[in-house]
């Protein structure tokens, strides 16, 4: 029993010496009351609160460990599992500009049209947004990361006020005028926007992320680890041959590497295009275009849903 009793008490302590620690030694931050008030008795019975904790708390130890620790050592059903509950759709700047101005609150249901994943079916897009920039935490686990590091957009309330509140030196609250600024300053950097969604955050959309494919774990798990973590914008992209000069520019910056080139002109391929649009805004004849293809899923665009 002594024995027993010494163990329980370390762990107790380990406990507590680490909710101190994330709390910043403080019982209970507001932030941290406001995420569990909105996750619920439910989710907190079930540890799922605590996991989103411990995500939103330690984001890049998380995204670190998971992958490039965990990911590349899981099976194909274990990668599918973990496709359904952490997950994103690949957007284009123009609807991350859209999501950003949104000034009304907009119900989102039968969300498996546009994201084909067993959660975050049903969501509200609470406007207007509160938006807060945060430590990009790929970019972070990188040795030589691509600069700024500071381009994921923590998107809504309760995730904002957490964010800042518990990461205090890495983020900050950003105007609209700011958050359009970095999403078009991200695309003309050639990378890619995606809006994630992840089980222990309620189900719900919380992030607008700005992927370079050099550093994203997101791109890494697709294309290295055949892990379908992201979902097509909905739009594939179309080359203009009579345009097009074989330069190798869209298969350069391509994340999903969807194009190749022949003598004459690119090729996208259907299969792997996941419509991000980054060739198009690359290409330097402008012969590239992204058209809707319905074969590939429904675009998330608030436009459509207000």
């Amino acid at each position: 029993m002594g024995t027993i009793s010494i163990i329980v008490g370390v762990i107790l302590i380990v406990i507590l010496g680490t909710w101190f620690f994330g709390e910043r030694w403080r019982p209970l931050r507001p932030s941290t009351w406001k995420f569990m008030k909105e996750a619920g008795l439910w989710r907190i019975l079930t540890l799922q609160a605590l996991h989103g904790y411990i995500y939103g708390r330690w984001t890049n130890q998380y995204v670190n460990i998971l992958f490039n620790k965990i990911l590349p050592r899981l099976n194909p059903v274990i990668k599918m599992w973990l496709s359904e509950h952490y997950h994103s759709k690949v957007i284009t700047t123009e609807q991350a500009n859209f999501i950003i101005t949104n000034d009304k609150d907009i119900p989102l249901h039968d969300l498996e049209q546009i994201i084909p994943y067993q959660i975050a079916h049903d969501i509200l897009l609470n406007g207007p947004l509160d938006v807060a920039v945060y430590e990009c935490s790929c970019r972070h686990a990188r040795e030589n990361p691509c600069q700024p590091t500071q381009v994921c957009m923590v998107i809504g309330q309760p995730f904002v006020d957490f964010i800042l509140e518990h990461n205090p030196k890495s983020s900050r609250k950003l105007t609209q005028t700011e958050a359009l600024e970095l999403l078009k300053s991200e695309h003309e950097r050639g990378h890619l926007h995606s809006a994630w969604f992840k089980d222990v955050f309620m189900n719900r959309f919380y992030s607008i992320c700005n992927c370079c494919k050099c550093c994203c774990g997101g791109i890494k798990a697709m294309v290295k680890y055949d892990t379908p973590m992201m979902a097509s914008s909905g739009y594939i992209a179309q080359i203009d041959n009579d345009i097009c000069t074989a330069c190798a520019t869209c298969t350069d910056v391509c994340p999903f590497t969807a194009i190749s080139k022949n003598e004459m002109c690119a090729v996208v391929d259907w299969e792997l295009c996941m419509g991000c649009g980054i060739c198009v805004g690359q290409c330097p004849n402008e012969a590239i275009s992204l058209v809707r293809d319905e074969k590939k899923g429904v675009p998330l665009d608030v436009r459509l849903l207000t």
